[in-house]
């Protein structure tokens, strides 16, 4: 069998259970709890009465005009409260679960029936509505009521009166989990619920009255029996774990519901929710004293799942595990109490969603659906066409590069080959300079035989400094005289061992080489 998801929201409590029926009973997998950090404030116009009447004719006159205005619109859930409760959950074992909302006051309300009870359930939901709306003024749809059955002329139904907050914390969740939505099996209320596990693992006397009282973190709601049937739920009490400073106003409540609903006195104490203290424990004793209290045991459940501390708080979990469980014998065709399914819940689980106006242009829809696809056929075969062309253009603009490329490399060569013509040309012409110049100081040194040159050096400005030693002054003046381009520097006596000798410093002008003769 699929699990099951119970959602309960009171308030800004949120309680998620997740169970799962096994070969050898139900097992309860996970629980989950949270205050949530946004609430809904509803402006209860029965604030002051009873919210339920008993089965022994009381009745409440009051007025919730509007039900239907906020059929279908859901409230917005803060993100981060759902993310920190998808965090504690897989994805993976969400994936075939179904989900059960789980609806107490101010979500539903209750009515009392006792006209004649049709075999035929869609006739007597009508007529429920029918004295529903006599009696109170009130418009209910069918697909948000439903009841159970007290005894033969008693029916006990139950409605929906707000917008449903669980409901939109499971769209919320789906929605942050990348899903369209989880499928919400059925609205459940959690009251009626528990009263059924209660009479069915409890054997009450016929004349025993039992209160159950689920405390949360908020309100506190109460529960009575008679023997082993629902007689009375009482209106909330807007007295919880965070506000409750002294039982003595928790009990004159109590009381003054058990004078709403004719309960004498209580002979049975079954304490469910997040209060089980000793102390709770002791004021009932000391306001009931021939009351026998005792917790809320799940004992016919598998809870080996749980941690320690899980196991020893699951009476707070008591709204949510009694619908599951409820359920799954519903599923076994075991019982049959609370369910209903709103319209706008169905048609937003369904896959495609069509109206009476669709239906109209559904033949549009498939003419435009063959027109689209054989212009997605042409288009596709044009887009291919193009494609191809592309790539042939692609390997045509590869070659083209790759011939550019090698030209690229010929003009590179040619270009470097005009550069060493220019220097080959220059060296060549500086060449027959130097020749002509070294040329002219060879012949005159030979003729004179008392002149050589010690160094020679070229300078940035394309001159020759020559130094070296004569052995006469006037050679040097013939010689800067015979080389026109020379000029004569420094000239400083050198004696060189025995010999009186001169050590000379010229430059020497290739550009200038071949000029006129020096003139004095």
């Amino acid at each position: 069998m699929k699990p099951i998801v119970c959602v309960s929201s009171e308030g800004n409590d949120t309680k998620i259970v997740v169970l799962s029926k096994e070969k050898d009973g139900i097992k309860i997998r996970k629980t989950f709890s949270m205050i949530m950090s946004g609430g809904h404030e509803f402006n209860d116009p029965m604030a002051s009465q009873s919210d339920s009447q008993s089965l022994k004719g009381m009745d409440a006159d009051f007025n919730l005009e509007g039900i239907e205005e906020g059929a279908g619109k859901l409230a917005s859930v803060d993100k981060n409260d759902v993310s920190f409760a998808a965090n504690y959950f897989g994805t993976e074992e969400l994936k075939k679960a179904e989900f059960i909302s789980v609806v107490t006051d101010p979500v539903v309300n209750h009515h009392i029936f006792t006209g004649h009870i049709n075999t035929n359930k869609q006739k007597t939901i009508n007529a429920i509505i029918g004295d529903i709306a006599k009696q109170k003024n009130i418009t209910v749809t069918p697909d948000t009521i439903d009841y159970i059955q007290i005894d033969e002329n008693t029916l006990h139904s139950v409605f929906l009166r707000e917008d449903n907050s669980s409901v939109n914390f499971i769209n919320s969740w789906a929605a942050h989990n990348g899903k369209k939505y989880y499928k919400i099996a059925s609205i459940k209320n959690s009251e009626t619920a528990l009263a059924h596990y209660v009479t069915k693992t409890n054997k009450f006397f016929d004349d025993d009255y039992t209160l159950i009282i689920n405390t949360g973190h908020e309100s506190s709601k109460l529960i009575f029996l008679k023997g082993n049937k629902l007689i009375h739920i009482g209106s909330s009490l807007e007295i919880g774990t965070h506000n409750i400073h002294t039982y003595d106003v928790y009990f004159s409540k109590i009381l003054l519901e058990m004078e709403n609903g004719n309960i004498p006195r209580l002979d049975n104490v079954l304490l469910a929710g997040e209060d089980k203290s000793e102390n709770l424990v002791l004021s009932f004793y000391g306001t009931f004293p021939e009351a026998n209290v005792t917790e809320l045991k799940f004992n016919d459940v598998d809870i080996t799942s749980l941690s320690e501390e899980q196991q020893e708080n699951l009476s707070a979990f008591a709204f949510p595990i009694a619908a599951g469980i409820e359920f799954i014998e519903e599923k076994g065709s075991k019982h049959s109490g609370i369910n209903f399914l709103p319209k706008y819940i169905v048609e937003n689980q369904k896959m495609i969603q069509f109206g009476w106006h669709s239906m109209v242009v559904l033949p549009l829809l498939f003419a435009a659906t063959f027109f689209f696809t054989f212009e997605i056929l042409d288009n596709s075969k044009q887009i291919a066409e193009q494609k191809n062309e592309i790539n042939r253009l692609k390997l045509l603009k590869a070659q083209n590069e790759l011939i550019i490329s090698e030209m690229d490399q010929l003009s590179a060569k040619i270009s470097r080959f005009d550069e060493t013509q220019a220097i080959l040309d220059s060296a060549t012409a500086g060449t027959e300079v130097w020749g002509n110049m070294l040329t002219g100081v060879s012949d005159f040194m030979e003729r004179r035989r008392n002149f050589w040159i010690s160094g020679l050096e070229t300078n940035i400005d394309r001159t020759v400094s020559i130094k070296g030693y004569a052995l006469n002054r006037n050679v040097l003046t013939e010689f800067a005289d015979v080389n026109n381009s020379s000029l004569l520097n420094t000239i400083s006596y050198e004696p060189l061992r025995d010999e009186k000798t001169y050590s000379y410093s010229l430059k020497f002008n290739l550009i200038n080489s071949g000029a006129p003769r020096n003139e004095p």
